[in-house]
């Protein structure tokens, strides 16, 4: 199943999302260049700011003479779809296959699986209570 369109995007559009996230869902075209690897031009920037509201995932109001771009998905929504496409693409549409080969591929401390085994009990106890 293809990706919505707003869905592809390239490299350096996804890291553009990183950097307005990681500043708090709110900035300016410059405040983004400035954070990027190997920063293009200020108007290559505002010019992927043009595709990425074309494609919906970012909006934009004025703030003086400045444009401030906001996302118009929230971090959570961003990272829940990401996931999706992870679990489809590389992992069959498993997500327990997913979460066995995290478990087997990082290092985890004995307090990070005493957290996850927690998490793995909420959600038994919220899914019996439903």
């Amino acid at each position: 199943m293809p990706a919505p369109a707003n869905e592809k995007l390239t490299r350096r559009e996804r890291e553009i999302m990183d950097v307005l996230f990681a500043l708090g869902d709110k900035a300016s075209a410059e405040d983004i260049r400035e954070r990027l690897t190997d920063p293009p031009s200020y108007s290559a920037v505002r010019a992927m700011l043009v595709k990425l509201e074309a494609k919906d995932v970012v909006r934009h109001h004025e703030e003086g003479l400045r444009y401030i771009y906001t996302p118009t998905k929230s971090r959570k929504s961003a990272q829940r779809s990401a996931l999706q496409k992870l679990i489809h693409v590389f992992f069959s549409g498993s997500p327990s296959q997913t979460a066995v080969a995290l478990l087997k591929q990082e290092t985890w401390t004995d307090e990070e699986l005493d957290a996850l085994g927690a998490e793995i009990e909420q959600v038994r106890r919220n899914r019996s209570k439903s």
